[in-house]
């Protein structure tokens, strides 16, 4: 399976209002593009899941812990853990692979 950051952002701009499209999904694992608009409204998910920053900078919340984040960075939420992105630049976009069990490994 394959998937580009191009492919998956036209699919997002096909789908407005829309802040992740799924790009490949096999077994427990799927991945996402996603590319908030001015908010990030996420709520803890099952799985555990990392980001791979695609484009853009801001600040990621990952249970009350506050870091900055780039282009290149990779980020890791534990499942359940509240997490969210703020004070990100207009061209951020990132992967999200969810994988593993729900409850997280």
């Amino acid at each position: 399976m394959k998937s580009s950051v191009i492919k998956a952002l036209q699919h997002l701009s096909d789908k407005p209002g829309n802040s992740f499209v799924k790009a490949i999904q096999h077994g427990s694992m799927s991945v996402e593009i996603y590319m908030p608009a001015n908010l990030d409204p996420q709520t803890p998910h099952l799985q555990d899941e990392l980001y791979m920053i695609i484009n853009g900078s801001g600040e990621f919340i990952n249970d009350d812990i506050r870091t900055s984040f780039q282009q290149g960075d990779v980020l890791f939420v534990k499942a359940g853990v509240e997490h969210r992105f703020e004070n990100f630049t207009d061209d951020f976009a990132t992967w999200a692979v969810f994988y593993g069990p729900d409850g997280g490994e």
